[in-house]
């Protein structure tokens, strides 16, 4: 059952660690099931007598910050927090509860994973509770997971990590297989860091690891901007659509020089345009909210709940390429998106896609063409941002949008103009000439139909940073509120047709 130490806390410790003071209400009836088995007939007498519960599970209902949410929450000390038929009804009817309410719900498994006194009956009740999970979510309700330690077996393989969100306990062992049953069968340890909550949140399976003290205050901010009601879709707005620029520079950027302001160290990247423009902000990076080469985040832009991935620029202390698994990442952001009925906004920064023999085995252009087919399919809104430095199949795969808005000294080309270089004339030497030539600019992106609105730089961002945000902001909120006057269909539509004719000169 069990796989090691459980989590300190108990299922009802957590529980008012969570939620506000008298509000949860309990939903539990007494298990119906009755076990034959004397010995396991006295071992769950003992454990009901041990942690005062009748099941390895509480559900209710609670309030966080006011908004209510339904709860599942096991008890690690009741025989291991191990799932049997009763447990499984138990967390499948609250489900279905919440599915009917349209509550949003909270999973909270710690578990050694299928009762083994009950066998494949239990083993099948994964089945159960994971027919009830996916129709909450399809459903269009929130379904957040928080994976305590331990979480192993058929719990971490079906309800536990099927969250629109997953979060975990640091140091928490997650995982399909226990260490103790792994080396029977194997012959040989399994190492100790395969199955940490770190771990996972490093190859992108959890989206942050955070301490249950901490767990509380994650909650409301997520579950604000999931209850976010969006604005009247107002804007000032000229007869094609567009937000009016607040300043324009006299003249087009030269390329050279754009290109190389982009690559100050000091220019606000992607995390710094979400904290200074987002009236709610959940970073999702892990683990810490370190990250690296790719931001996630739930955020409330211009009063409108969204989605966020977009790439982080390098920085000598951050040097970590844009990846494949960052790719697979983008491409889950964008299909939660798509669940949870939220628009999509990409943010592009980035010097370039890995380039490494280790990339190419990770079928990086792979994983740049299914984010492309992914983005371009999205039935929800998508926005792109074009921020900074947009080099190659990395950046590419990020662009397809409904609208993009491009910073002033934005860029996008195949390679960085020293590539470029290199390629036509053998040596690095004629940089600036060939992002003269190529028409990389986000002024000249705009004339091939790529960019919508450039929001300018005076003289860049690096100077006016917080100028800078908030005229981005605005021009977020504005491009958001012009997406959500546009029905589905139209949307579609006009998407399709502007990605045929993108690359012919307006």
């Amino acid at each position: 059952m069990g796989t090691g130490t459980g989590t300190s806390l108990t299922a009802h410790q957590l529980i008012g660690l969570l939620v506000d003071p008298g509000s949860f209400q309990g939903w539990d009836e007494p298990p119906a099931v009755d076990q034959a088995d004397p010995g396991y007939r006295a071992s769950l007498d003992r454990a009901r007598e041990r942690t005062g519960l009748d099941e390895a599970v509480l559900t209710g209902l609670g309030r966080i910050d006011g908004r209510p949410v339904a709860l599942v929450a096991s008890e690690f000390g009741f025989l291991g927090g191990s799932i049997g038929v009763a447990t499984a009804e138990r967390i499948t009817r609250a489900v279905e509860r919440a599915t009917a309410e349209r509550l949003p719900l909270l999973a909270l498994p710690v578990s050694g994973g299928t009762r083994m006194q009950e066998g494949s009956a239990a083993f099948l009740c994964m089945l159960r509770i994971t027919a009830a999970v996916q129709a909450h979510r399809a459903a269009g309700l929130p379904y957040l997971t928080y994976l305590r330690n331990p979480t192993m077996g058929g719990v971490f393989a079906s309800w536990g990590t099927l969250g629109q969100l997953v979060f975990a306990e640091p140091g928490a062992r997650l995982g399909f297989l226990g260490p103790r049953v792994y080396e029977e069968l194997r012959g040989v340890e399994l190492p100790a860091d395969v199955q940490r909550a770190e771990t996972l949140a490093e190859h992108g399976l959890v989206d942050a690891v955070v301490p249950p003290q901490e767990l509380r205050e994650l909650l409301r901010r997520t579950l604000a901007v999931l209850g976010a009601t969006p604005p009247p879709s107002t804007g000032d707005l000229r007869d094609d659509g567009t937000a009016p620029a607040d300043e324009q520079p006299a003249e087009h950027p030269d390329a050279w020089d754009s290109v190389r302001r982009s690559r100050r160290p000091d220019r606000p990247g992607t995390r710094e345009l979400l904290r200074r423009t987002a009236e709610e902000l959940v970073l999702l990076d892990a683990p810490g909210g370190r990250g690296g080469a790719l931001v996630r985040a739930l955020a409330v832009l211009g009063g409108r709940p969204v989605l966020v991935v977009g790439q982080q620029r390098q920085s000598p202390e951050h040097e970590r390429p844009f990846t494949a698994a960052d790719l697979r990442a983008v491409r889950r952001t964008a299909r939660l998106a798509e669940q949870l009925g939220l628009p999509l906004v990409t943010v592009v920064d980035t010097a370039g896609a890995e380039l490494s023999a280790q990339a190419e085995l990770d079928g990086i252009a792979v994983e740049i063409a299914h984010c492309l087919t992914t983005l371009l399919a999205l039935r929800t809104p998508v926005l792109a941002v074009l921020l900074g430095q947009g080099s190659g199949g990395g950046a590419l795969a990020l662009l397809p949008a409904d609208r993009v808005l491009a910073a002033g000294h934005a860029w996008l080309a195949p390679l960085p103009p020293e590539g470029a270089s290199a390629i036509v004339h053998r040596d690095g030497a004629h940089a600036a000439e060939l992002a003269r030539a190529q028409g990389i600019g986000a002024h000249h992106l705009a004339e091939v139909g790529l960019v919508d609105e450039v929001v300018p730089e005076l003289p860049d961002a690096a100077e006016e940073p917080e100028a800078f945000c908030a005229r981005m902001g605005a021009a977020l909120g504005t491009a958001l509120d012009v997406l959500a006057a546009t029905g589905e269909a139209e949307r579609l539509t006009a998407r399709a047709a502007r990605h045929r004719r993108l690359g012919d000169v307006r």
